[in-house]
């Protein structure tokens, strides 16, 4: 029997959490669930700031994932905001943004595979050079309602997947129905990666690494929606998480 690979996923916290309100580590499980129903072992990293600490859990596990969440800070990736605009951003959360910052800087460094979802999408754009849309509804009042909570399980919007694309090759269509429950989104992408599948009112819903910097991962995807959530209904997104098994068991074997 083949032994799973440890899928390590990114957490987020909760300031008052179940036991005497002490500071807490949160995921959902969906996580969890849909890295095990594809073939991985799920590991959860709490978000604290410890280069040591980070190393050494990348180095221990076969791939990662880049968990979903708060907004970031607007100081990482937006300058000169209006007030108003700077309002419509949520509580931030320091101590994750630094701790998932170093964690990509620590995949890139040992080059294991990465998948990355919707907050995660964001950092990882964030922390190569990359801008965010601090509020769809106010800077991009035309475009779709990106916002639907009360659907979070079921297709919003479709997005165009792009011809040759990572994420068209495991969906095996040009075309995908995906949720919606973000107010930010990219803005200018990081050069290292190109978008391979954009929303009707021009959203990048996912990206990957740019030809030329191929080589900097074994496996790379990240997206807007949330595979995870969808997987249970609509098998297909659960390739997403097969393939990041797949290629954190090929990778696990290259290294032996």
């Amino acid at each position: 029997m083949k032994s799973r690979p440890l899928i390590l996923i990114a957490g987020g916290t909760d300031p008052e959490g179940p036991e005497f309100k002490d500071p807490s580590l949160t995921l959902s499980g969906r996580y969890t669930e849909a890295v095990l129903l594809h073939g991985g072992l799920p590991f959860i990293l709490a978000p604290v700031p410890s280069a040591r600490a980070i190393a050494e859990s990348v180095r221990r596990c076969d791939a990662v994932v880049l968990s979903g969440g708060d907004d970031l800070q607007t100081s990482l990736y937006a300058a000169g905001l209006t007030p108003e605009i700077a309002a419509k951003a949520g509580r931030p959360d320091r101590e994750r943004d630094l701790a998932e910052s170093l964690l990509i800087q620590e995949v890139f460094h040992q080059r294991k595979p990465l998948l990355a979802i919707c907050r995660g999408h964001q950092m990882l754009n964030v922390v190569f050079g990359g801008t965010l849309i601090v509020d769809l509804p106010s800077q991009r009042p035309a475009g779709l309602n990106h916002r639907r909570f009360d659907i979070p399980d079921e297709p919003g919007h479709e997005i165009a997947l792009a011809s040759g694309s990572l994420i068209r090759k495991l969906l095996r269509r040009p075309t995908a129905a995906v949720n919606t429950t973000h107010h930010q989104a990219v803005d200018r992408l990081a050069p290292l990666f190109r978008p391979t599948a954009t929303s009707g009112d021009g959203i990048i819903e996912a990206f990957e690494l740019a030809p030329e910097h191929a080589a900097a991962l074994p496996w790379l995807l990240s997206v807007q929606f949330h595979p995870e959530r969808l997987c249970l209904r609509q098998p297909e997104f659960g390739r997403i998480f097969s393939g990041l098994t797949r290629a954190a068991r090929a990778d696990a074997r290259r290294r032996r």
